[in-house]
């Protein structure tokens, strides 16, 4: 049962929980007006803008480009997912990766990766919108070619300085298999010029991919990822530039020193990296958007997107801060209308209109640690057992545990229905979406999870695990 409101904060006070622990940061602050959990996406490489009412989020998908569209980031994670590019060439239609959209002249681009399921035969791409909709429909434009580098070439993004238009991207070069390339545009879809490398530092020998920029009281910094994206230590570096040099001539860009962002293992945050940044919907916050994972296990999946607000260092330069833990309670971006989401944690704490009921025979414990919302998860491979989560809103979603042992639960909504969910994961991870709900009428509705003491081949065990629920009122 949830505990009032009021005795709850003095707990909670009382305990220490604090900001700086950067576990669940201001979790206690949940029910205010204007908040939101992170992840906002369950793909990684993302990139995100707001425009004309909207945020717009698209994310490496592997075999089309997708885009969410949501007036709030705290609706994000449920919107549907819009398809606005699937390639039949079999030259340029496989691992399609780290897609991003610019505007120019009222048109949108869009810049992306892909190959013909041969890696080192990936290649940069472009299309073009139809109209000035970031969500499609669009194009193909043709390939980003510059005359001295037909060969591996991946995340492309757009530098716009002294009038003039360039495109940076992670390709070979005498440093990296994965090093920064920039090279010269004469429009958004054509190179004009063959393309520099840039001698850039990066706390380990490989990888220097995913370069974005920002631009601040005349100097242009460039952030990219270094180490390879699969491992804890994938983390963000950075090399600036004056607005008034040439970005061609390598020597002008000055690299600081040391890593900007990077993992926080005591907020179960790993590998944070392939960033973006976006502005909130009155223009006074930069924001950042990038991948990270709940498992210091070298792995490619897991990789979910995370939002969080970035400040500024005395000396002008980016400060990204720390990464937050995956459920941290932020405030929402300055004019995002919201309204914030609420959450139901595994023991029946709640930050808004909801309740947890349990029959059978369920075991509770802190042993995920920092991997979960709050430190603890309930389990159970009990044939039967029942987890009721009750909640006044139109949807939510259930973030789980999912683990080598976990098996196959059978989830209805209002006394519907069963789906068959599975909660088998190869590597342990906590606050992984396993289920959302159809969106519903506004008012009270019952999810019930039945643990079917089934698995899948690949499964060890039955369990079935409940970590925290997001809700959604509108």
């Amino acid at each position: 049962m949830s505990h009032p409101r009021r005795l709850w904060l003095i707990l909670v006070a009382l305990a220490g929980l604090v900001l700086s622990l950067g576990t669940v940061p201001r979790a206690a602050e949940a029910a205010a007006a204007g908040t939101f959990r992170n992840p906002v996406g369950t793909k990684p490489d993302p990139f995100m803008t707001y425009f004309n009412g909207n945020y717009y989020l698209t994310m490496t998908e592997g075999d089309s480009i997708r885009i969410r569209k949501s007036p709030s980031v705290a609706g994000l994670l449920r919107a549907s997912a819009i398809t606005v590019w699937t390639d039949t060439d079999a030259g340029r239609n496989k691992n399609v990766w780290a897609p991003e959209f610019h505007r120019f002249n009222g048109r949108w681009y869009m810049y992306y990766t892909a190959d013909n399921g041969i890696d080192d035969n990936h290649r940069l791409y472009v299309l073009e919108s139809d109209g000035d909709d970031p969500a499609g429909s669009y194009h193909f434009r043709g390939q980003l070619l510059p005359p001295n580098h037909d060969k591996f070439a991946i995340d492309a993004s757009i530098l716009q300085q002294n009038g003039r238009m360039y495109v940076a991207f992670a390709g070979i070069n005498q440093w990296q298999h994965n090093g920064i390339m920039i090279a010269p545009l004469s429009d958004p879809w054509t190179v004009s010029g063959n393309a520099v490398p840039i001698n850039a530092a990066g706390g380990c020998s490989t990888i220097r991919e995913a370069p974005e920029f920002l631009q601040r009281n005349g100097t242009t910094y460039m952030v990219y990822s270094t180490c390879d994206t699969g491992l804890p230590d994938y983390q963000l570096w950075q090399l600036s530039i004056p607005s008034t040099a040439d970005p061609l001539v390598a020597a002008s860009w000055t690299q600081r020193s040391g890593a900007i962002f990077s993992r926080n293992d005591a907020a179960g945050v790993y590998g944070p990296g392939h960033n973006g940044f976006f502005t909130s919907p009155d223009g006074t916050e930069t924001w950042m958007v990038y991948g990270a994972k709940a498992t210091s296990v070298t792995t490619y999946t897991n990789r979910v997107s995370r939002i969080q607000r970035i400040g500024w260092n005395a000396d002008g330069s980016p400060s990204l801060g720390r990464p937050l833990a995956v459920g941290a309670t932020q405030d929402l971006p300055s004019g995002d209308p919201g309204p914030s989401t609420a959450w139901i944690n595994d023991d029946g704490r709640t930050s808004g209109n909801g309740s947890l009921a349990l029959t059978g025979s369920w075991s509770s414990g802190t042993g995920c640690g920092v991997q979960c919302f709050w430190g603890d998860d309930h389990w159970s491979a009990a044939t039967g057992a029942t987890a009721t989560l009750t909640f006044t809103g139109t949807q939510l979603g259930l973030l789980s545990v999912r683990d080598t042992g976990n098996g196959i639960a059978a989830i209805s909504v209002d006394g519907g229905a069963e789906t068959s969910v599975d909660f088998y994961g190869a590597i342990r991870v906590g606050e992984a979406l396993t289920y959302l709900t159809p969106k519903l009428a506004y008012g009270t509705h019952t999810v019930r999870v039945r643990v079917t003491g089934t698995k899948s081949s690949a499964s060890a065990g039955t369990v079935v695990s409940l970590d925290r629920a997001e809700i959604w009122t509108n």
